[in-house]
């Protein structure tokens, strides 16, 4: 019989989509409440790999990644898709006026080896966790950066993603040699 391991906390991070700066600073307060401190934003990246979102969102899209101090669990990865997605309805309706959602909110989680994103969406490479969100392995860590696997999102797979991803990994790294989980 296998022995049963404890599991291995890991870095909670966030790409937000929205139309402009304001929009994407909406969110930062209340995802600092419910995770903690955020010690890690990316410069705004444009969202030009789809247009996936102009249809609820409008066009000229910018994303900005997060990452936050405290580490979680990855099993609370669902816990955390339902927040977001509690959130950016609520932030839609103080905004009535505004786009059908203002700011999208993409939580994921990194170890040193992967990052995994989490969806409200099923597809072939997804698994369902629980509650109608799934997750899907995004990237993978080998000989030194960040890799993408077929299905990887287009955007992820560009430097500036793997930049911030590489920076949010050593951080990381350095809380789990120094015991620092925050």
């Amino acid at each position: 019989m296998a022995q049963v391991r404890p599991i291995k906390p890991a870095r909670l991070v966030a790409g937000l989509i929205a139309v402009d700066d304001a929009a994407l600073e909406l969110p930062i307060e209340p995802l600092k409440r419910e995770f903690g401190p955020v010690d890690l934003r990316s410069g705004i990246i444009p969202v030009d790999f789809t247009d996936y979102y102009e249809k609820e969102m409008g066009g000229g899209l910018k994303r900005q990644l997060i990452s936050f101090e405290r580490l979680i669990d990855p099993a609370a990865l669902a816990d955390a898709k339902l927040f977001t997605n509690g959130l950016e309805m609520k932030l839609a309706a103080e905004s009535p006026d505004g786009p059908k959602r203002c700011v999208n909110i993409d939580p994921g989680y990194l170890t040193e080896a992967k990052l995994v994103l989490a969806s409200a969406k099923d597809f072939s490479h997804r698994i369902c966790l629980r509650d109608g969100i799934y997750a899907e392995v995004t990237l993978h860590f080998r000989e030194g950066d960040w890799r993408p696997w077929p299905w990887t999102f287009p955007d992820y797979a560009t430097e500036p993603y793997r930049a911030f991803f590489r920076e949010a990994r050593a951080r990381f790294r350095e809380q789990i040699r120094s015991g620092d989980r925050q």
